[in-house]
């Protein structure tokens, strides 16, 4: 499996951040080809030391590593990624990676 972590830094208005992200940008991101499981944070983000600047952490699911960069690329997957600058103008930070068993 091979995942597409998400990191949505704090907005200045997180119930807009919200209802945004939950009604528009979720069924956007959906309907990426390829993603096999959608995940997200829920309640505050923190670390050992305390507060994080993150609002929320979405884990998306796929196949490989280049399973992520198709989906990226597909129609789907860029009209999800134009939809970023209509809500996450805090900033969000994308990271891929494969991933085993422990």
């Amino acid at each position: 499996m091979a995942t597409l972590l998400v990191l949505y830094k704090n907005p200045t208005d997180p119930a807009a951040f919200d209802r945004y992200y939950f009604s528009t940008h979720v069924p956007l991101a959906r309907k990426i080809p390829g993603l096999r499981r959608y995940e997200v944070s829920a309640g505050p983000i923190t670390t050992p030391q305390g507060d994080a600047p993150y609002h929320l952490v979405a884990t998306l699911s796929f196949d490989s590593l280049d399973a992520i960069r198709q989906a990226l690329g597909s129609p789907e997957g860029q009209a999800t990624a134009g939809d970023l600058g209509n809500f996450a103008q805090a900033g969000v930070e994308l990271l891929m990676f494969d991933s085993k068993e422990a």
